[in-house]
């Protein structure tokens, strides 16, 4: 036994199955099953010689009706490491063959099925230590793991698929048995750990875990301490929460410190908006070229927040910088988002996106030594192989100076210079795009653009949030307010997981929040309560990241730790938190406070891991505190109040309405502003300023 695990662990995953037998497609030899897919990074394998099927039974049975071991192989379209290996190893008809003789094979776009994902990452990193991306993970034919990893370079792999079809062939009871201890292994590891002590809620608590945390802060660059540097903006919206409440400047200044860090990094498009997936090194200097949707979704919430506490121009241009991008790039005609950016482009990774100094010289002529001083570009290259990456070091004022230049000259010269190489750049080889529009990616969006809409008031950002919530109703939502994920083929959807109603609920509620159209109220309050039917889990007061399962399952999953993108219980406590304020559900309260109380005692020891658990802890730590706008102008008022930052929850009405904050709110010829604090409203005022001024008392 101890034999075959080491042999599983020397091993190192990929790809697999069947029939190489040419089809009638243009100027393709081969054709797999995975043609009849939309996702593009499946669309990709679908001429290799690797007879790849996609997720589903049809694979698993005909693993069992052959009696072969199962591939999984799972990946993204952004994924550099995925390409690599699947020129490697996947477009190679010798590999292919040895794979199609011996395995089944399957395709996984992890973006597309996250529990699947899931599922075969929990057993790699149990027999590794480590997972990633592309993953491979072989299985018996009913799917229970038995080995895996990662990247495996050609030889390797040929290695480990030699290996596992002769074991399979002459000792499967030993792989059965290994299954057997990795399925454990797994559920013992998924056992939710939560809380059954009745621990009251402390702000000593809060701020102990707080003191551990700020041992990890890099102060000179921002974000923690270590490389690869990765944004986490639910952390960072926590500490200004946070600061709001306190008034500690120590973590508004830290705050501040890392986004000006990112925006002024490689990991940020300075001739284009956006950001990048993450920084390989711990000063945001090289990114992993990838953009994706979701990061800059939740970034243009964070510079929307933080520009509403310090009113600084840079958050100001890197927000409509990156709603540009948005708009550019990744809008779909339908009015829903594409997924990503691919990092490769032109046959290497963010070819697309870096510039050698004679590039520069010769592009910008006299200007150019200006802009190669604050991009910090060389002759030597500032990356790798006479290549730069954009990336500011030094301040404006003081490279201006440098150049007998007041620093709004230099500004100027300096944006009539990215304006020639972004002119220049578009007419490169492009990377590709993934074209999926994911539910939950579309829904942070929204919230993203809304928050943009509240700190800025530009009427496009809403009418852009609009449209997609429009297309998520039309295109992506059932009457009872069940939800697809995504688009699988011309016949065929991928059903929701809990991301997708969580984060489109709060997409509706914000909608609700800027435009006081009750339309959105209902539908967040279908959707919440769909969830609440099919996903939640009363023996753990937790809800199941996925209500059904298409092929084998080793173990449900629950999702309780925050990462790039907040776990999906944290989301949906937040928004049954609002719901029982919202629709005065009581029972959806009891929920959200259970949901946190179950956590608080990790979160006090993990605090930058359950960040978004934090902000709804902090609602009870701190006075709950809502808004109400009723009247003619309740809109224009609602606009002004969104340029400040509070953490109060906001309800309006034009008219009259049943809405329990609005009911009886209403008097004609005068619009009101209601502050209210745990279902307690004072006497109404007429401004903003009023308002403010009793939300702070």
């Amino acid at each position: 036994m101890r034999k075959l695990f080491y042999l599983i662990l020397f091993l190192t995953f990929s790809s697999c199955n069947a029939q190489q037998k040419p089809m009638n497609v243009k100027h393709h030899p081969y054709t797999n099953h995975l043609i009849y897919e939309s996702s593009p990074y499946l669309l990709q394998h679908a001429h290799n010689p690797v007879n790849w099927y996609p997720w589903g039974k049809e694979a698993f049975e005909k693993a069992r009706k052959e009696n072969k071991l199962v591939l999984v192989s799972v990946g993204y379209a952004a994924c550099h490491w995925c390409h690599v290996m699947e020129k490697e190893s996947f477009e190679n008809v010798e590999v292919a063959k040895l794979m199609n003789d011996n395995f089944v094979c399957i395709k996984v776009d992890r973006e597309q099925r996250p529990d699947v994902d899931h599922q075969y990452m929990d057993a790699v990193q149990l027999l590794t230590g480590r997972g990633g991306w592309p993953l491979n993970c072989f299985t018996l034919p009913d799917g229970r793991p038995v080995w895996g990893g990662t990247y495996f370079p050609q030889k390797q792999w040929i290695s480990a698929l030699t290996q596992l079809s002769r074991l399979w062939k002459t000792e499967p009871q030993k792989m059965i048995q290994q299954a057997e201890q990795i399925s454990q292994g797994i559920r013992q590891n998924n056992l939710l750990r939560l809380s059954t002590a009745d621990q009251p809620f402390k702000k000593e608590g809060i701020e102990k875990a707080l003191t551990l945390w700020q041992k990890h802060f890099d102060m000179k660059w921002g974000g923690n301490t270590g490389a690869p540097k990765f944004p986490m903006p639910s952390t960072y919206r926590f500490l200004l929460n946070e600061y709001y409440h306190n008034q500690d400047k120590s973590l508004l200044h830290f705050v501040e410190l890392s986004l000006d860090k990112m925006a002024q990094g490689g990991i940020y498009d300075h001739l284009g908006g956006g950001f990048a997936r993450y920084s390989t090194d711990s000063h945001w200097k090289v990114p992993h070229f990838e953009k994706m949707l979701y990061d800059n979704a939740q970034l243009l919430q964070l510079y929307s927040e933080a520009y509403r506490l310090t009113h600084k121009p840079l958050y100001k241009q890197v927000v409509y910088q990156t709603v540009n991008f948005l708009k550019r790039e990744l809008l779909s005609p339908e009015g829903g988002f594409y997924a990503s950016l691919d990092a490769d482009s032109d046959g290497g990774e963010g070819n697309f996106y870096i510039w050698t100094k004679k590039e520069t010289d010769s592009l910008l002529g006299e200007d150019a030594p200006l802009f190669n001083a604050y991009y910090s570009i060389t002759a030597s290259g500032n990356w790798e192989n006479g290549k730069n990456v954009l990336f500011v070091q030094k301040g404006l004022k003081e490279v201006a100076e440098t150049f007998h230049l007041l620093p709004q000259e230099a500004e100027g010269k300096l944006t009539a210079s990215r304006q020639k190489l972004f002119d220049v750049r578009s007419h490169r080889p492009r990377p590709n795009t993934d074209t999926k529009v994911l539910t939950s990616w579309n829904a942070l969006t929204i919230s993203g653009l809304l928050s943009a809409y509240g700190a800025f008031g530009d009427p496009l950002f809403l009418d852009i949030a609009e449209k997609t919530g429009n297309f998520i109703r039309a295109h992506r939502m059932e009457a009872n307010g069940k939800l697809w994920r995504d688009r699988r083929n011309k016949k065929e959807w991928v059903p929701a997981f809990l991301d997708d109603y969580a984060f489109t609920t709060q997409a509706f509620f914000d909608l609700y929040h800027y435009t006081f159209d009750e339309r959105w109220l209902l539908s967040a309050q279908q959707v919440v309560h769909y969830a609440q039917l099919h996903f939640y889990d009363k023996a753990t007061d937790m809800f199941l990241y996925a209500a059904g399962e298409e092929g084998p399952a080793i173990q449900p999953k629950t999702e309780i730790t925050d990462n790039v993108i907040p776990s999906s219980n944290s989301a949906m406590a937040l928004v049954l938190a609002q719901a029982g304020v919202y629709f005065e559900n009581d029972d959806d309260s009891k929920i959200a406070r259970n949901m946190i109380e179950k956590v608080y005692p990790a979160l006090l020891k993990n605090l930058p891991y359950y960040s978004n658990w934090a902000l709804l802890l902090n609602s009870y730590l701190y006075p709950s505190q809502e808004v109400v706008f009723a009247g003619k102008n309740a809109l224009k008022l609602n606009r002004e109040f969104e340029r400040n930052y509070t953490t109060a929850l906001v309800a309006g009405s034009l008219g009259k309405s049943e809405t329990p904050l609005l009911k009886d709110r209403f008097i004609p010829g005068k619009t009101l502003i209601y502050v209210c604090e745990n279902k307690t409203c004072k006497l109404p005022v007429k401004t903003v300023k009023e308002a403010l001024l009793l939300l702070r008392k």
